[in-house]
């Protein structure tokens, strides 16, 4: 274990940072001053004492990950990125919260260089880590399996550092609880146990042991006392902090909390220790005091002597190098031994599929009838030897959800196989338990870390339980797989309890997300053609538990009595059948597509002529160029129905006034799926009537 070196140049650098976290929250007039203050110490001690990172790549792949769970202290983090040289300046801080800085309110992803994931909602930096220490795991398993623990080029730590608030928050326990199941000894977080909330004292609403509950997750847990409060005494003692850090660092086979004591906002004199200093600026006056204590100027703002900015981004530049000199020549030597893997590393850091991979890809029988969520199992089956980087599991409904690639391991740490599920450390099933939230965190994590493609499945009812992790991917424009099965009230007699209504809008309604419910077997497979030439924003993919025709089709567009190629899923919309004399357009998703079809030969033998248009993903359609969704829904036929067993409170917008939507508005019921389809309205007689009445209304 290595001893710290800590100078008076670290010392001046963290005095001089916890002012800038202050006059930076009092210049922005709004922020979290107190945690960037006392965590100076620790954040600073991360940055440039311990972990491995290069501010001039901050992609490079041998770097730890540090994932700030605590975004509302984004000063923590960005003083520390000002340091080591990643591109932020002086002025940067200063414009902490502005619009278009490169210092948000909240640490996002893509806008400032060496931020890892959008964090502010508390728990998901935690929950994500633990994806990005599992993604960490599967891709050295991918490429260097066989080298010893801690000398492939592919090890590497993921720090986070938390608070009560995070550990609060339901998400981080599930996530916490996996973490330790599957034993992801690269986890290391620092717990900053300020015991300050918002509210004030965490005592009204935190009273458990968390290093016991995190013990008895399977963790290895420590404790750095900052505080003494039975003394009534503070001292930073950065050497113990150190030295649990290198402990934990040792721990391969756990992952590590670190609980550290500390006092918010110290030594500001008056507002340390409250809650005044946790979300609000403190004040000229408090911060006078600050930097008296501190023994700065107190009439100086934004205090940064050149020579400290000097020394430490030489220093980082110095580590940085010194990191690279061991690193470059492992990597360059693994390169020289692993040809074959060398070339999928450098496919995957491309972003791109291999040439020809869409081959694979199944075709199913016309006239037959299997569940889409049964045809989507059978596409990840047939894509598992051309597409390694592709890997997931489910929140304990793989049988439900058909996530399994036959044949394929489990991702599990040596003596958790059961008689249903055998694997390995580095296998490919992902098994999350009943954790829809961590799940979607998780994935999120695994998508960051960069270079495998992770899916995750449950029922598309319980993906209420994942809204705040997808809403982050769409944001951080991250390429997770939510796979959402049983996706209407053809889940039939589990009841309205597990029957979707609301929820397909509901995501629609999220920006940069696309949601893809396919009407058959072949539109599933085009769907995840889709989703998986797609890497720029999440999706997900909305599957039938029932049975549906897998429909006969034609190789190109629609013409005549022929159905168009499942091809068109790829622009999101397309007509399926068309007709000579357009009267009306049926426009459907999913499972009601086969209804639509049904409706059209209803109208056809009343002298209406219907043109189907299958719309699997409204997203991929908009993207669409205004030529082609003119073709597809002329704006001179104002005769339209949407047909989808769910709320119909979107379609108004593509269907227009005289449009009329065929849909469900109400909570289901426990019969028979079938039966409460047509009960509800999704049958051919009610969507050619829906027709007969939009086209009154011309």
């Amino acid at each position: 274990m290595t001893s710290l070196t800590w100078t008076d140049l670290d010392e001046q650098a963290v005095r001089y940072g916890r002012v800038l976290a202050a006059d930076a929250v009092q210049k922005a007039g709004n922020g979290h001053p107190g945690t960037a203050i006392s965590l100076a110490p620790a954040a600073y001690l991360l940055f440039h004492k311990v972990m491995r990172h290069d501010p001039a790549d901050p992609q490079w792949l041998g770097r730890d990950r540090f994932v700030l769970s605590i975004g509302h202290s984004s000063l923590t983090l960005y003083t520390q990125l000002f340091y080591s040289g990643y591109g932020l300046e002086l002025d940067d801080l200063k414009a902490l919260r502005t619009y278009h800085s490169q210092t948000p309110g909240h640490p996002e992803y893509g806008w400032t260089p060496g931020v890892e994931m959008t964090t502010g909602p508390l728990g998901q930096g935690l929950a994500s880590a633990v994806g990005m220490a599992i993604a960490a795991r599967r891709e050295r398993g991918l490429f260097d399996a066989q080298a010893p623990a801690g000398q492939s080029p592919f090890d590497h730590f993921v720090y986070v550092v938390c608070g009560e608030g995070d550990l609060e928050e339901g998400v981080t326990s599930e996530a916490s609880s996996l973490a330790g199941t599957q034993k992801l000894g690269n986890l290391i977080v620092i717990f900053d146990d300020n015991q300050i909330s918002i509210e004030d004292d965490t005592v009204i609403a935190l009273s458990e042991d968390i290093l016991a509950r995190y013990e008895a997750y399977g963790w290895h847990t420590q404790h750095v006392a900052w505080r003494d409060a039975e003394k009534g005494e503070y001292a930073e003692d950065v050497d113990a902090l150190y030295a649990a850090i290198e402990a934990a660092k040792q721990v391969t086979d756990r992952p590590s909390i670190i609980k550290l004591s500390t006092i918010i906002a110290w030594p500001s004199p008056t507002k340390q220790n409250t809650g005044a200093s946790h979300g609000s600026t403190l004040g000229e006056e408090e911060i006078r005091g600050l930097k008296l204590a501190l023994g700065l100027d107190p009439e100086e703002t934004f205090q940064m002597p050149a020579e400290v900015l000097d020394g430490v981004r030489e220093n980082a530049r110095k580590r940085a190098a010194d990191a690279h000199s061991t690193w470059d020549p492992a990597f360059a030597q693994w390169q020289a031994s692993s040809p074959d893997e060398a070339a999928l590393l450098e496919r995957l850091q491309k972003r791109e599929l291999p040439a020809g991979w869409e081959t694979q890809l199944p075709t199913f029988e016309a006239g037959t009838s299997i569940a889409t969520r049964a045809a989507s199992g059978k596409v990840l089956t047939a894509l598992k030897d051309v597409l390694p980087e592709l890997w997931g599991g489910s929140a304990d409904l793989a049988g439900s959800n058909n996530t399994t690639m036959a044949g394929e391991p489990s991702f599990l740490p040596q003596g958790r196989s059961s008689v249903a599920f055998a694997g390995h450390e580095y296998g490919r099933t992902l098994h999350f338990g009943i954790r829809e939230h961590a799940m979607g965190s998780i994935l999120n994590g695994i998508s960051l870390h960069g270079l495998t493609r992770p899916y995750g499945g449950t029922f598309f009812v319980f993906s209420d339980y994942m809204r705040p992790a997808v809403r982050l991917a769409a944001l951080m424009h991250v390429p997770s797989i939510f796979v959402w099965t049983h996706d209407s009230v053809g889940v039939g007699e589990d009841g309205p309890t597990h029957q979707p209504i609301e929820h397909l809008w509901s995501y629609r309604a999220i920006p940069e997300f696309d949601m893809v419910r396919p009407a058959d077997a072949n539109e599933t497979v085009y769907a995840w053609r889709g989703i998986l030439e797609r890497d720029s924003n999440p999706a997900g993919l909305i599957l039938s538990r029932q049975n549906l025709p897998v429909f006969e089709r034609g190789e190109g567009e629609a013409h005549g009595g022929t159905l168009a190629s499942a091809a068109g899923v790829l622009r999101g919309g397309y007509v399926l059948a068309d007709v000579e004399k357009l009267d009306v357009v049926l426009i459907a998703t999913g499972s009601e597509v086969a209804v639509a079809l049904e409706a059209r030969t209803i109208l056809a033998e009343q002298g209406i002529g219907a043109r189907v248009v299958s719309m699997p993903c409204i997203e991929w359609f908009n993207d669409q160029d205004a030529d082609y969704r003119e073709s597809v829904i002329p704006a001179s036929v104002k005769a339209r129905v949407s047909v989808e067993a769910g709320s119909t409170f979107g379609w108004h917008s593509i269907i227009g006034d005289a449009g009329v939507a065929v849909g469900i508005d109400h909570y289901g019921a426990s019969a028979n799926g079938n039966f409460l389809l047509k009960e509800y309205g999704m049958n051919g007689e009610n969507v050619a009537a829906a027709a007969r009445e939009s086209l009154s209304r011309i």
